[in-house]
């Protein structure tokens, strides 16, 4: 879910509670991901008791160890983390390591959710940005303390640069490690001062990123790699339509497989549990389960698109009206309306869903790419009668979500947790490791939910927009889970976000929203509402731009007068394209257009320019996409540019490929053969630039999948005059290529 911007100001005004440990080995190994504490290695004493609920650990070998609250999922959060830490502790890079933090919703909150912890709505950096310098900053008040009682000076005449500790008047130095010690007996002062931008040193500036030569030299540890004594492997057979369960199953065949130790049923399905993957994978598939489909949803993507068109005959609930659009709808010169339609999309991850649980009889340990240990940790608390603080979750590395990980349901996790009851027998653990195939989570997975939007506009006789009206129908996301609470007066936010906050000014605004209820499982993906909505109202507003006879930045920036961060990353944008030179003329026969759209999303707003070539068959190549971003602070301007171009690249894989389809009930795709996503000789030439700010940093992560898609669109346009309402795309009868 996306923050305002009010409850943002307010999170920076009063901060968070910081909490500080010194570690003291003389030696400290590499984190251990996956074995769910710290390794000490060379060690010739234990290292007293810690805290775990610290930010900040610091050793006698000089090594600052930053503990990371947020998942790092390949967007840059341990870089972005430790970068400020660093900053205020006035470390040097070659020092700082990151740890994963435990589990524990009181110490390790996300501040703009409350008393959860969790990753995502690209929160991380931006809900950190204060608690974490404030972290290092006391770190280093600490250590300056300590330095000014040994030495007897001042504490204002020391400095500290690259993690030395200076009295320049006496030419006395100490490292870290040297300080330490005494420095972890003095209190903990209460209030810091934090540096000014004009004194950063890391932040915005270029750093390595933390997990990249681990994750190069095969070290990084996923869920994967976990392997424990005696860990069996997991996989279940799911039911092939939504909604259905195991009425009778023969596992003789699958007992028969060599591997495989056991065979269980759990509320989902029947898991096949083997000494390794293969076996106990081969033993699925030989596994004879008869289902009971009496409750199980049949629909086919036909008729949920027609239940839909129904849907947008009539109103919705009302989601935003300001003034009377229907009235000035009447009155306008010039009148238009468009359908737009996007499909169920899955998020495809790199790494399928996974996890890995010990039970006994005291509690139980899990290994997961955790985004969401709040909801995960009490729901297998539920289901195994725990406490929730007998759930004791290790935050790994995880190979992409987009939202996937972070299940209102707790899926995959819940379903581990499942099959260790299942198979536990007291006096022996039961360890084992669930794995989902990508046929798994692409046919009983969760899904972006599929969307139509119309939207009618009108335009007077100067070409001004005198009255906006838009319905949307999609399913809720939030509907029957735990945050249903959220949804008000029929409205679930995330269904109409980038609607209701329309930034282009007119005096009559209407959004309205029907959400079905269809047996689906839906679930937030990267950008989550501004998926749907940025396609269709940037897509739109060009058509609009055209109709008044104007250039569709012209018109944009008439309309945005009100909105300056918008008009900054459009005029970036558009300088940086060369918006006003012509193109280069394409081959014989080729046809080349350009094509601009701007949203905001998770508070950072994002302008593309897009360049296509169309060739005589009706294929066609997106061949450059220019990127201008304003995300407040660029914390890590190298993860800042990265998240954009992976952002723009997964936005391409839903405009040019990817859906999900369904035939009575059954999803059709299974794997990237029939559910294909951007390949590299597909991926246009990007540039990103970053507008310059001094506001509090936003989010990265999300906020570039939205925008790519409908940029293209009015290239295609600008080429051929066609218009394209529908993803993914299709020009003409040709598939793009």
């Amino acid at each position: 879910m996306s923050i305002d911007n009010a409850n943002r100001r307010e999170f920076f005004k009063v901060g968070a509670g910081l909490t500080l440990a010194f570690y003291l080995p003389t030696s400290l190994a590499a984190s251990s991901h996956g074995k769910g504490a710290a390794s000490l290695a060379n060690t010739s004493t234990p290292p007293p008791p810690l805290s775990l609920n610290a930010f900040v650990r610091i050793g006698t070998d000089d090594r600052v160890t930053v503990i990371a609250k947020h998942l790092e999922m390949g967007q840059g959060t341990y870089t972005g983390l430790s970068t400020l830490v660093a900053e205020e502790l006035d470390a040097a890079w070659s020092q700082i390591h990151v740890e994963a933090a435990p589990a524990d919703a009181k110490r390790y909150n996300n501040l703009f959710f409350g008393p959860m912890q969790a990753t995502g709505g690209s929160t991380s950096l931006a809900n950190s940005f204060m608690q974490m310098r404030q972290a290092g900053a006391t770190a280093r008040a600490m250590l300056v303390s300590a330095a000014a009682q040994r030495w007897q000076v001042a504490p204002e005449s020391i400095t500290i640069r690259q993690g030395v500790v200076t009295h320049a008047a006496s030419n006395r130095k100490a490292r870290f490690g040297e300080l330490v010690e005494a420095a972890a007996q003095l209190p903990v002062p209460q209030d810091v001062k934090l540096k000014a931008p004009k004194d950063f040193v890391y932040i915005g500036k270029h750093v390595a990123r933390t997990d990249s030569k681990a994750k190069i030299n095969g070290t990084a540890i996923y869920t994967q790699d976990i392997h424990l004594p005696g860990m069996l492997t997991a996989v279940v057979a799911h039911p092939p339509r939504f909604g259905a369960k195991v009425k009778s199953f023969d596992a003789t065949r699958a007992r028969g497989v060599k591997g495989v130790v056991d065979v269980v049923e759990i509320p989902t399905g029947v898991a096949v549990l083997g000494k390794d993957f293969w076996s106990a994978k081969k033993g699925r598939d030989a596994l004879s389960v008869t289902w009971d489909e009496t409750a199980a949803f049949r629909l086919s993507t036909a008729e949920i698109t027609q239940q839909y068109k129904t849907l947008l005959d009539s109103p919705g609930a009302t989601a935003k009206k300001v003034g009377a659009a229907d009235t000035a709808l009447m009155a306008a010169h010039t009148q238009l309306s468009a359908d737009f339609s996007l499909p169920y999309l899955a998020h495809a991850t790199m790494e399928p869903m996974n996890c890995a649980i010990r039970l006994d009889a005291e509690g139980c340990e899990v290994w997961n790419g955790e985004q969401a240990q709040t909801t995960d940790q009490l729901k297998i608390a539920a289901a195994l009668g725990l406490k929730p603080e007998q759930v004791k979750i290790n935050m790994l590395y995880a190979g992409g979500s987009f939202g996937r990980r972070s299940s209102t349901q707790s899926d995959y996790p819940l379903e581990a947790a499942q099959i260790a009851k299942a198979i536990f027998t007291p006096g022996k653990p039961a360890l084992i490791k669930l794995v989902w195939t990508r046929e798994d989570d692409m046919r009983a997975g969760s899904y972006r939910p599929q969307f139509m939007h119309r939207i009618t506009a009108g335009l007077d006789a100067e070409g001004n927009l005198m009255a906006w009206k838009q319905r949307i129908v999609g399913q809720s996301i939030l509907v029957g889970t735990a945050l249903e609470g959220y949804v008000k007066d029929g409205i679930d936010m995330s269904s109409v976000e980038g609607a209701v906050n329309l930034p282009y000014a007119t005096a009559n605004l209407s959004v309205d929203l029907h959400s079905p209820k269809l047996g689906v499982p839906v679930l937030w993906w990267r950008s989550v509402g501004s998926t749907h909505s940025a396609f269709a109202i940037e897509s739109f507003v060009d058509e609009l731009a055209y109709a008044a006879k104007k250039d569709p930045i012209a018109f944009r920036r008439k309309l945005l007068t009100e909105h300056p961060r918008h008009l900054g990353v459009i005029d970036l944008a558009m300088h940086a394209s060369g918006w006003d030179k012509p193109l280069a003329p394409g081959k014989s026969g080729e046809k080349r257009g350009r094509g601009f759209a701007v949203h905001e999303s998770f508070n950072s707003f994002v302008a593309n320019v897009a360049e296509v070539t169309v060739k005589p068959d009706g294929s066609f190549k997106v061949d450059r996409v220019v990127c201008a971003v304003d995300c407040g602070i660029a914390v890590n301007p190298d993860v800042v540019r990265a998240q954009m171009e992976g952002g723009i690249g997964f936005g391409l894989s839903a405009a040019l490929h990817s859906e999900i389809t369904l035939n009575e009930g059954r999803v059709e795709q299974s794997n990237f053969t029939d559910y294909p996503v951007l390949r590299i000789n597909e991926m246009p030439d990007i540039e990103v630039h970053i507008v310059p700010s001094a506001e509090p940093p936003t989010g990265v992560g999300e906020p570039g999948t939205p925008v790519v898609a409908p940029a293209v669109a009015n290239a295609l346009f600008a080429a051929t005059g066609e218009r394209l309402r529908q993803l993914p795309f299709r020009l003409g009868a040709a598939k793009s290529a």
